[in-house]
């Protein structure tokens, strides 16, 4: 019987993942199956009985998309650190009768900027705008990179706030609110995890946060120069870059977990990529 994969969400159409998982099993030399399923909203649980469903039917491994990987991370009887810290998960594998859990959006999100971007954290100082999932999951991640400090930002001051106590002594890990940032100087990095660029929108960042010779990263990918981006380019950042490179790297994370070799990333990060202009 061919290995069972699948990525879930709703909706579930524009997803990449069974292209990019198809690529990584031609290149291994891997024979699997890798599906999308769109996520039922109703019922209730219906999200939960497609899981059982597809592990009933042999399934090995899921990626999980938006809106369910809180209920993904509910659903698992074990759930990595970067995915508690997160509290949701990417990818769920099930094994010896129960679900685990796991979290690669910030390591495929930190790899792609120190690997694929050459811009090393260590030493750095990291602007990370937004408090929601996305940021949550990059924390942990850029902590470990070692960087001169982590700076969070977000519209709620206090769910920022609430988390760097949750991972006090973790790091050079602060929050500053919106209206404090245009005092901090500049940064070598600047990451958009805030959903403003879905709906085409600028988070309230001054431009005096980019440095010219740092990098701008929009976590949202094929979308173009994104008002974030636009910022800046205005302020003379050179190097921008949009998710497209998380989003692979994420992959190549989960295939690892569940294949027991990383694919080699460059050629499909290429194949995918959108010219940002």
């Amino acid at each position: 019987m061919t290995d069972r994969y699948a990525v879930i969400g709703h909706p579930i159409g524009h997803s990449k993942s069974p292209l990019i998982h198809g690529l990584f099993a031609q290149a291994c030399g891997h024979t699997l199956r890798y599906e999308a399923l769109e996520g039922p909203l109703t019922p209730a649980d219906g999200f939960e009985r497609l899981v059982h469903d597809f592990r009933a039917q042999g399934g090995l491994g899921l990626n999980i998309t938006a809106p369910f990987k809180l209920r993904a991370f509910a659903l698992a009887d074990e759930r990595s650190e970067r995915a508690t810290l997160a509290g949701a998960a990417n990818a769920l594998k099930f094994e010896g009768g129960r679900i685990l859990a796991e979290n690669f959006d910030g390591i495929g999100l930190r790899r792609d900027i120190e690997v694929n971007l050459q811009c090393p954290l260590a030493g750095r100082r990291v602007l990370l705008l937004g408090a929601g999932g996305a940021a949550r999951g990059a924390l942990l991640p850029f902590l470990h990179a070692g960087p001169a400090e982590l700076v969070l930002t977000n519209r709620d001051e206090a769910k920022a706030q609430a988390l760097v106590a949750e991972l006090a002594g973790r790091g050079p890990l602060r929050s500053r609110p919106y209206a404090a940032l245009a005092a901090e100087g500049r940064f070598d990095l600047v990451v958009n995890a805030t959903s403003a660029s879905l709906s085409g929108q600028l988070p309230p960042v001054p431009a005096s946060v980019f440095s010219p010779t740092g990098t701008a990263y929009e976590l949202a990918y094929g979308k173009g120069l994104t008002p974030f981006l636009k910022l800046a380019r205005q302020a003379g950042v050179r190097g921008v870059a949009d998710g497209v490179g998380m989003l692979v790297e994420q992959a190549a994370e989960a295939f690892a977990w569940w294949r027991g070799v990383r694919p080699a990333t460059t050629a499909v990060i290429d194949r995918l990529t959108v010219p940002l202009e």
